[in-house]
């Protein structure tokens, strides 16, 4: 378990240091000893997690024992996500600027480059209005969650209108780089829209293009690594 802690420590820094996070924001990480269990920081900015931070969670978003310290209102999404997808394995939800766009105008997330197509196929989006009306736009209640992952599926990202997105990964390594290499694809398509119509992947060059190898993600994830060493504060 500690090990697992200062991996998801790790990834929360990384995530904020490479713009996915700021102030709010969070990730988690099943727990590879009892998948009934996930790990998330204590209501924390990411880039301020540390090990000692991080507490277990049963799938119903409650801390395993008592605690006092502020919890993540929104801790509901990873345990309603963890409960739906048995082959989830870390989950992050964000409010990237990147992606942002996609969630407020009528811009379809399409992949753009070989390492957006981690994005997937589909992008489905969520709405939190069809079903509950005027909120706030926090999802901290059960039945929100449960909305929020249904409407993900077997997708790898989830966009929430009005709001941000959420995303999946089998391993931390592979969310890391599908939540940053997402807000990037998504980043050059904005661009690329300012000169005209986007060239995108086809379905079949999105199969061919995200077949990532263990060694693809290893390279990234030991660059943001010695990114996040070389910055005075860690």
């Amino acid at each position: 378990m500690e090990a697992s802690k200062r991996l998801l420590a790790t990834a929360n820094r990384i995530l904020a240091q490479e713009g996915v996070l700021d102030a709010f924001g969070h990730a988690s990480l099943r727990d590879p000893a009892d998948a009934s269990r996930f790990i998330l920081s204590r209501s924390l900015a990411p880039e301020l997690v540390t090990q000692e931070d991080i507490l277990a969670f049963d799938l119903m978003s409650q801390p395993i024992g008592p605690t006092d310290t502020p919890l993540y209102s929104e801790r509901v999404i990873h345990g309603a996500i963890y409960r739906a997808r048995p082959d989830v394995m870390a989950i992050c939800h964000h409010h990237a600027p990147p992606l942002l766009p996609f969630c407020l105008a009528d811009l379809k997330l399409r992949v753009v480059t070989q390492l957006g197509a981690t994005i997937g196929k589909q992008v489905p989006v969520w709405d939190q209005r069809d079903e509950f009306g005027a909120t706030n736009h926090l999802v901290v209640r059960e039945d929100e969650a449960v909305s929020l992952a249904r409407c993900l599926g077997p997708h790898s990202i989830v966009l929430m209108k009005r709001h941000g997105a959420t995303v999946v990964g089998s391993t931390i390594e592979q969310l890391t780089f599908r939540s940053i290499y997402s807000c990037r694809d998504a980043e050059l398509q904005l661009r690329a829209l300012t000169y005209g119509a986007v060239d995108s992947f086809s379905d079949a060059e999105i199969d061919a293009a995200s077949r990532y190898s263990q060694a693809t993600l290893s390279r990234a994830w030991e660059y943001w690594n010695s990114r996040l060493a070389a910055t005075p504060s860690h």
